[in-house]
């Protein structure tokens, strides 16, 4: 890292580099105003653009300047890898704001915290404690004066919301504030993301285009923070990149600006693959444990409406109450019993509650959920955006914690990577995915949402005809989700022997390794994770046909390889899904040629043989 700190016409200036010496970045005060800007392997990735937080926009002057060095590895209960290094280099800059014509009349003052990784930048606002008696004791932020500008002709992958659809436009007359993360391109080349971290106990930024400077993106708070004395803001991430899939491969670093997992015995932590029930009845869910075993998956999920009318004033739910007009057939229901017929066959139960319930409920419905076996709870419908429900939300995540029960929630919640403080919370909605809109959508998904982290992506193999069964068999493996809902609507009558389920049946939902092969946003891409010595590959591509050459680079140097692919077949396969399953020996050297469909996709299945001998 290298450190100047200058006097030039009154400016200060301060630089940072990250270890591999290709992120830097440099902050400015000048005129008592903040700025900054960063480059990646010497292209800009940020011009200058203003930072402030609240009052800290003006008036500051520099008090102190520390650095430092951080370089650890550790180990997430689950993941995307199973092991992540945490490097980075760090500027603590301590500012204080005048609010007197004396030179020491000062009010507050503010720590910038600025990371600088191989993979981008982070920083956040700092807010200390009082420093004279008889100050204020509360403070409040309405605005956040933080900005990016872009080089011109910036193109963003924009939506609008967590569930919406994504559209490529220009940094002008955006339609709406911006969701997270927001994947940038830019003229020169270069990919960059833009998106937030820890938010825990603060109120949810979007993006918008600034109205005061050209090619500028500032951010918009929910709403406001209150009653603060002291307070860390989210961390506002800039990563960089040459290839799309790289920001996709980096996405840890999101983790790493969280803190290390506060639940001390994790055995309880337990990722799977997850069968709906939509029945409201004992018999049937006793149908979806059975199917649930038969399909070598974990959990049951039994839908909303088993306490009655989810969204009901009257509803209770601490009771079993089926509701009378819910999805399927209806009867009695009796979850003890299913949870005590799921145990006896290795199955875990999960239920939904909607968060109305839950904002009044929760702590007498966890000592019940506890007492009756159950596993894990999904909240639906939960409130975002603001300060008190972003508090309440991951508050209701660390209660759970202590009863030992997993979370998952839905609907407009992105995650901003607390699953490594709390690994409890095993996945969120927070993506459009009900019946898999298209492929199209499928292939921009990678790129900008699951940079925030894991996504509950409906998986209904056999109750859509959207894409083909190849393209949607691959998407577990595409998509990270600790704990994949897979066939969805489709109920445990759908299979009929279609050969390629082995595959899901032998998935792992979590990895020791992951790694972006290829991929171009909203064409095509191809993902390659591992689970011990074994590999799984998904790639899938938009409505256009397309011819992929897989490298085969990632696997082990002088080692023999059996591939199970899976793809689209044809009228020529006798199933009613078409899917062709071939094997074929490979080596590391090779590269695959796979022809895929419109809207189609392939899977391969990877296992190690035996190591081939030197000489040969």
């Amino acid at each position: 890292m290298l450190l100047i700190s200058s006097i030039l016409q009154a400016q200060e200036i301060l630089k940072i580099s990250s270890p591999d010496g290709k992120t830097e970045s440099e902050i400015t005060l000048a005129g008592g105003k903040l700025s900054w800007k960063m480059n990646y392997n010497t292209k800009p990735a940020i011009l200058s653009s203003a930072l402030g937080i609240g009052r800290f926009s003006d008036g500051l002057r520099l008090k102190e300047v520390k650095e430092s060095k951080h370089d650890t590895v550790w180990h997430p209960v689950w993941g995307e890898k199973s092991s992540i290094r945490d490097n980075y280099n760090q500027l603590n800059i301590r500012l204080v704001k005048n609010t007197g014509d004396c030179l020491y009349c000062f009010d507050r003052e503010i720590d910038l915290e600025v990371r600088a990784y191989n993979e981008g930048v982070a920083f956040r606002y700092n807010l200390l404690e009082i420093l004279k008696q008889g100050a204020d004791q509360s403070d409040r932020i309405d605005k956040e004066m933080t900005e990016f500008t872009l080089p011109e002709n910036t193109k963003a992958w924009f939506t609008e919301c967590a569930q919406c659809l994504y559209q490529l436009l220009p940094l002008s007359n955006w339609p709406d504030e911006c969701e997270r993360p927001l994947t940038l391109e830019l003229p020169n080349g270069l990919y960059v993301c833009l998106s937030e971290a820890e938010l825990i106990d603060f109120a949810r930024t979007k993006f918008v285009i600034s109205d005061k400077k050209p090619n500028t993106i500032a951010c918009a708070l929910y709403g406001p923070v209150e009653n603060i004395i002291s307070f860390s803001s989210p961390w506002r991430v800039v990563m960089a990149a040459e290839q799309p899939g790289q920001l996709l491969e980096n996405n840890f670093m999101m983790l790493n600006l969280n803190k290390p997992c506060a639940i001390q015995d994790v055995s309880w932590i337990k990722p799977g693959k997850i069968m709906w029930d939509l029945s409201n009845s004992t018999t049937g869910s006793k149908a979806a444990v059975d199917y649930a075993v038969k399909r070598n998956m974990q959990y049951v999920h039994i839908d909303a409406g088993w306490y009655g009318f989810e969204g009901g004033d009257k509803s209770d739910a601490t009771k079993v109450a089926a509701d009378p007009i819910g999805y399927a057939t209806k009867g009695s229901l009796d979850i003890e019993e299913v949870v005590k017929y799921g145990r006896e066959r290795g199955i875990g139960v999960w239920l939904y509650v909607n968060q109305k319930h839950l904002a009044r409920q929760l702590d007498d419905i966890l000592p019940v959920f506890k007492k009756w076996g159950i596993k894990g709870i999904k909240f639906g419908f939960v409130e975002v955006g603001s300060q008190y429900w972003t508090t309440w939300l991951h508050e209701a995540v660390r209660k759970c914690a202590k009863y030992e029960i997993l979370v998952e929630i839905h609907d407009e919640y992105r995650p901003t990577g607390y699953n490594r403080t709390y690994p409890n919370l095993l996945s969120v909605e927070g993506i459009l995915s009900e019946m898999t809109p298209d492929a199209t959508h499928d292939t921009r998904l990678p790129f900008t949402r699951f940079i925030a982290g894991a996504a509950d992506f409906t998986l209904a193999y056999y109750s859509t005809t959207v894409t083909t069964f190849a393209h949607r068999l691959s998407l577990p493996i595409v998509f990270f989700n600790p704990i994949p809902p897979l066939y969805c609507y489709d109920g445990p009558d759908k299979y009929q022997g279609e050969p390629e389920i082995e595959l899901w049946d032998k998935m792992p939902t979590t990895w020791d390794d992951t790694k972006i092969l290829q991929g171009d946003i909203g064409k095509f891409i191809t993902v390659a994770r591992r689970s011990g010595s074994d590999w799984f590959v998904g790639a899938i591509t938009n409505s256009e046909s397309r011819t992929l050459k897989i490298p085969l680079s990632f696997l082990e140097n002088n080692a023999s390889y059996t591939a199970t692919i899976y793809s689209d077949g044809g009228s020529e396969i006798k199933t009613r899904t078409h899917v062709k399953v071939e094997n074929k020996r490979i080596k590391s050297n090779q590269t695959l040629s796979i022809d895929l469909q419109p809207s189609g996709g392939v899977a391969l299945k990877i296992v190690k043989e035996s190591r081939l001998s030197d000489k040969k």
